[in-house]
């Protein structure tokens, strides 16, 4: 026994296997998404209408969204009225924009799904649910930063402190 790894990926393969990692990793650079989708905006006007198109639609038809907009008002309110610091405020809005983006990366993903899959199937349910989770989990860490940001100043408005 020399001490080598017994792995049979680990030996012997040094330079060559980082080559090739490093092929692997670079293939998709040569991939041209225009070559492969007609359906490729050139015009960042028209790719900001979509993004403004797609918010709307989740506002229209996703409840949890109508939800989230009533809460995001609800801290930009009291984040006013506790006067909160730059520091607080820049902590907030990016813990409040991950909850709005996993919320719709979670209606992507299964809209995706419904159109790949549109019968029933063990595997398109745990695409779902684990999109749904992604969201509970950044919704739950809003929460608990909310609670950390908020707590002490809310406390002392309250108890006249």
């Amino acid at each position: 026994m020399t001490g080598q790894p017994t792995d049979p990926g680990r030996t012997g393969a040094g330079r060559n296997g980082l080559r090739q990692m490093a092929q692997g990793a670079s293939e998709g650079l040569h991939i041209d998404p225009n070559h492969y989708s007609p359906i490729v905006s050139t015009s960042r006007l028209a790719s900001l209408q979509y993004a403004v198109s797609g918010w709307l639609y989740m506002l229209r038809y996703q409840k949890n969204t109508r939800i989230q907009a009533v809460a995001s008002l609800a801290v930009l309110i009291v984040g006013l009225w506790l006067r909160i610091s730059a520091l607080e405020w820049a902590i907030m809005t990016v813990t409040v924009s991950l909850v709005w983006m996993a919320e719709f990366v979670n209606a992507a993903i299964e809209a995706t799904v419904n159109l790949a899959s549109p019968e029933l199937h063990p595997m398109a349910k745990i695409a779902k649910d684990v999109a749904a989770a992604a969201v509970l989990l950044g919704a739950v860490a809003s929460v608990l930063v909310g609670v950390l940001i908020f707590g002490p100043p809310l406390l002392e408005r309250l108890l006249g402190g």
